[in-house]
């Protein structure tokens, strides 16, 4: 679902920025910002444009989506179905399945 919540965005930026250990100034920099402006839209209190949102994502490093996008709990899969897939794979297929997941969850904490 396309979040257009702008403090929910902002949020999602500063959560990412701080995991990645940057400072305001460097992502403004890296998104070809103005510090304010970079600072205006972490907080919620200013609209970007789509070019903006994607040059702030190429400089944390994350998709688009990540930002714009919320999920609904009720449509994540749940632990148990998971867990329900897992249980039909061979042990080498798990073993496959629990490196892609480690590899996946790495990219996207970067």
């Amino acid at each position: 679902m396309l979040n257009m919540d702008k403090r929910a965005i902002g949020n999602k930026l500063l959560e990412r920025r701080k995991r990645l250990g940057l400072t305001q100034e460097e992502v403004a920099e890296a998104a070809g910002l103005s510090g304010r402006t970079y600072a205006d839209i972490e907080r919620g209190t200013s609209n970007m444009r789509i070019e903006t949102a994607l040059r702030i994502c190429d400089a944390l490093r994350i998709t688009p989506d990540a930002i714009l996008t919320q999920s609904d709990p009720k449509d994540a899969p749940s632990m148990e179905l998971l867990l329900q897939r897992l249980r039909q794979c061979t042990p080498d297929e798990q073993s496959t399945a629990l490196a892609l997941l480690d590899v996946y969850l790495r990219s996207i904490r970067r």
